[in-house]
């Protein structure tokens, strides 16, 4: 495992020179280049510590970087949402040649957009007629999906797992579309136990048979054992890549964790592009 800790150790370095927004993605063909090089595990445990650090405060700003993450939900006609859906008719395209009904979304490192981009990727799929679509909350660390949809939550994911309460009990249907979305109301001690176990196995089972399209926000893949145990469980897989703070090695070390057979694509999130045309996004 020493280059997974070096591409956190550059993702941190990276992070503290460049701002971390949830810019909206676009889908983009990446390629990779060269070993990722051997590191020793010195500082390791202080850096995933500040790396999965919660976040503190509240207010305007938080309100402002909420409705960036839900985007194709309050601004349906934008050019935000178009690529949303560019990429659901993609993944659409591929689901009539392999079964895609569940799909996880992930990243190397944390603040690189998955979460924006698996809320925004739910939502545009519950658009579509008739197509029935969940959403999942899979990060039993930092959960963001119910703050981000103004959820509150009275039993979640680690309670359904820990045979606490029943997927009916937690599942909470969103207003203005046509989408469930299964949240995380408490954090666990035993997080990589849970999404590991066969419970898990179980619920991915059963709500594979109830709905058309899940949708499974995971945790970053580097330093964490829990999107591979969840993608596993899954039909298919969307990569987040943040553009100019990625770098090229940690992609290619999150990808030698997964199994690339389930990846379907690789998403680009904050483009200098889209940026300059139009405006924030």
């Amino acid at each position: 495992m020493p280059k997974h800790y070096e591409a956190l150790q550059r993702a941190e370095q990276e992070r503290r020179r460049k701002a971390t927004g949830a810019d909206a993605p676009a889908p983009a063909s990446v390629s990779f280049e060269g070993p990722a090089r051997p590191v020793t595990r010195a500082k390791a445990g202080g850096l995933l510590s500040r790396l999965f650090r919660g976040r503190k405060g509240a207010g305007l700003e938080e309100s402002n970087e909420g409705n960036k993450r839900r985007i194709a939900l309050l601004q349906p006609d934008s050019f935000v949402a178009e690529q949303y859906r560019s990429l659901r008719g993609r993944i659409d395209a591929l689901a009539a040649q392999r079964p895609l009904k569940t799909l996880a979304v992930t990243s190397a490192n944390a603040g690189e957009g998955k979460s924006t981009c698996a809320v925004n990727l739910a939502t545009v799929n519950a658009m579509s007629v008739g197509r029935s679509v969940l959403l999942i909350d899979c990060d039993l660390r930092r959960p963001k999906v119910h703050w981000t949809l103004g959820l509150q939550p009275q039993v979640g994911l680690a309670e359904i797992l820990s045979n606490q309460a029943t997927l009916d009990e937690a599942i909470q249907k969103l207003d203005g579309v046509n989408l469930d979305v299964l949240p995380v109301r408490s954090v666990p001690p035993n997080p990589s136990e849970l999404l590991a176990s066969p419970e898990m196995r179980k619920l991915i089972e059963e709500i594979a048979g109830r709905y058309d399209r899940v949708v499974l926000d995971t945790p970053a893949c580097l330093g964490l054992p829990d999107a591979k145990s969840i993608s596993e469980l899954c039909d298919g897989l969307v990569m987040v890549v943040r553009a100019d703070v990625t770098p090229q090695e940690e992609v290619q070390a999150a990808l030698d964790i997964l199994d690339r057979r389930r990846v379907v694509g690789l998403v680009l999130n904050g483009s200098e592009a889209s940026r300059e045309q139009y405006g924030y996004y």
